[in-house]
């Protein structure tokens, strides 16, 4: 296992224009890692073209048990590398390692076999209509790109890779500036495997080189995970072209416990809904929405918890979260914790900043829980991607679906109760795409992943996301049972014809 990298790192669709270069830190120690020469729109057109002569010549043309077989190679040999991959993920993004192998590499690894297990056993379309049989057959775009953020570098590279492949397209990775290196070393791996040029990867500093992949005319789909700004613009983009797109955006997920919940259970997943991932996680619940009754007994609770999170390099096997992920997400963060305390919410709880000598010049913000928090704060509505969680009272179920549902947001939402009607209504009410209720586990392989509202459209991780990466085609052939219908008109002219063609 290398993880030494030169001082520049230059790959396949690499510019050499100097100015498109950009470093990649270590954010839990702030040291440069290293400098990537990235890509231009020139390079990123020649990708395209490359990813359009594999498409036609070596991956459309095979059949689905066939690229099933590739994709199972693809999940052997992304398995073998999985410390490799989790370490390297560490280095660049911070989360600690032991989340990153449990996580972000399992789950890329999961999901190559989910794909490959199902797409050569898709369920066929016949419709038998009397004088015409009609079937329905799904094929690939061609060249397809993803664009991807930071924080689940593994997941969301597997969650776009492996449907996009099994339905039969090519495919263009353009990896978030801050964390690129792991995206690029799994297409590295993957290129071993599969056909050349069938996936690709073209790093890139700013707009250029998505805005380049969004515009080209021979590229059919587009799937986008970020914030809900970037995928507005890149979705302008695509329209221009008609360009179909997926996006996945932002959340501000609310947790809902009512005081007839299991408190002890409610405790602990909202410190781990709040905080896994050091909060920069779309599905984060960075709203904690209590029933008053139990309301300050719970801040309590989960105030001692917060107290105890560790902070640090997350190569050591006793830290719990790491830094943000670039100097800009930290002060980000501790932007918005000083906003908190300026809109006059109270900081419950602190946790520890580390006090490693390696960590001081990391970019480290610490678990923050604001009390007393009310809903027209901005911390209440805004997406914070960070180490902060807030929690207000409320007093009847209609207060609380009502502040759940005011969110411009529409992604996760999670219900704490016994009673089971009360669930149900809640589910039902919520302006949603996911909702868990007295749990809140991420691991949703096989499920449907996605939401509504400003939090996107589309759904990844499931059965559905196969049919999304492909076009549909209706095909009508006669069945020689009766004549088939025509316009009057050719009657006329031509006479009527008979069913057996005279």
């Amino acid at each position: 296992m290398n993880l030494n990298f030169p001082k520049l790192s230059t790959y396949q669709w690499s510019c050499a224009n100097e100015s498109q270069q950009f470093v990649v830190e270590n954010p839990a120690t702030g040291q440069i890692i290293t400098t990537i020469q990235a890509g231009d729109a020139t390079t990123a057109e020649q990708a395209v073209h490359a990813a359009q002569q594999a498409f036609k010549e070596r991956w459309g043309v095979l059949t689905a048990t066939e690229r099933s077989k590739y994709l199972l190679r693809c999940a052997d040999a992304l398995e073998k590398h999985a410390d490799e991959l989790a370490t390297l993920l560490c280095m660049e993004n911070g989360k600690p390692v032991q989340d990153a192998r449990m996580m972000d590499v399992e789950f890329l690894v999961g999901v190559f076999r989910y794909f490959a297990s199902i797409v050569d056993k898709l369920p066929s379309q016949f419709y038998d209509r009397g004088s015409m049989y009609t079937t329905v057959v799904h094929e690939p775009y061609g060249v397809c790109c993803g664009i991807l953020p930071f924080n689940w570098p593994p997941i969301h590279t597997g969650g776009k890779l492996a449907p996009a492949l099994a339905a039969g397209n090519t495919m263009i990775l353009k990896p978030g500036e801050q964390a690129p290196l792991t995206v690029i070393r799994t297409v590295e791996i993957l290129q071993e495997i599969l056909p050349e040029n069938v996936v690709q990867v073209v790093p890139g500093l700013g707009p250029e080189v998505p805005q380049a992949l969004v515009n080209s005319p021979l590229v059919k789909m587009v799937s986008f995970t970020g914030s809900t700004a970037a995928g507005a613009a890149v979705a302008k983009t695509a329209a221009a072209t008609l360009t179909k797109t997926a996006m996945e955006l932002g959340g501000k997920n609310a947790m809902i416990i009512f005081d007839d919940a299991d408190f002890d259970q409610a405790v602990r997943d909202a410190l781990g809904g709040a905080f896994f991932n050091k909060g920069e996680a779309c599905t984060a619940t960075s709203r904690l929405l209590v029933q008053r009754g139990i309301y300050s007994q719970f801040v309590e609770a989960l105030a001692a918890g917060v107290k105890q999170i560790k902070a640090g390099n997350g190569l050591k096997p006793d830290v719990h979260v790491g830094p943000q992920v670039s100097k800009a997400q930290q002060e980000r963060v501790l932007e918005y914790i000083e906003l908190g305390k300026s809109e006059g919410a109270r900081v419950a709880a602190q946790a520890q900043l580390p006090s490693d000598p390696e960590c001081k010049n990391g970019f480290f913000a610490p678990a923050t829980l604001f009390a007393d928090v009310t809903e027209n704060m901005r911390i209440a509505k805004e997406e914070m991607f960070g180490t902060i969680v807030t929690a207000m009272p409320f007093d009847t179920f209609d207060d609380a679906l009502r502040i759940a549902n005011s969110s411009d947001y529409g992604l996760t939402a999670a219900v704490y109760t016994k009673d089971t009607l009360k669930a149900n209504r809640a589910v039902r009410a919520l302006e949603v795409g996911m909702v868990w209720v007295n749990n809140y586990n991420r691991s949703i392989l096989g499920t449907p992943f996605g939401g509504i509202k400003h939090s996107g459209y589309g759904r990844e991780h499931c059965i559905e996301t196969l049919y999304d990466w492909m076009t549909t085609k209706t095909v009508n052939t006669p069945s020689g049972l009766g004549a088939i219908p025509s316009w009057r008109a050719v009657d006329q002219i031509f006479g009527v014809k008979s069913s057996n063609g005279h």
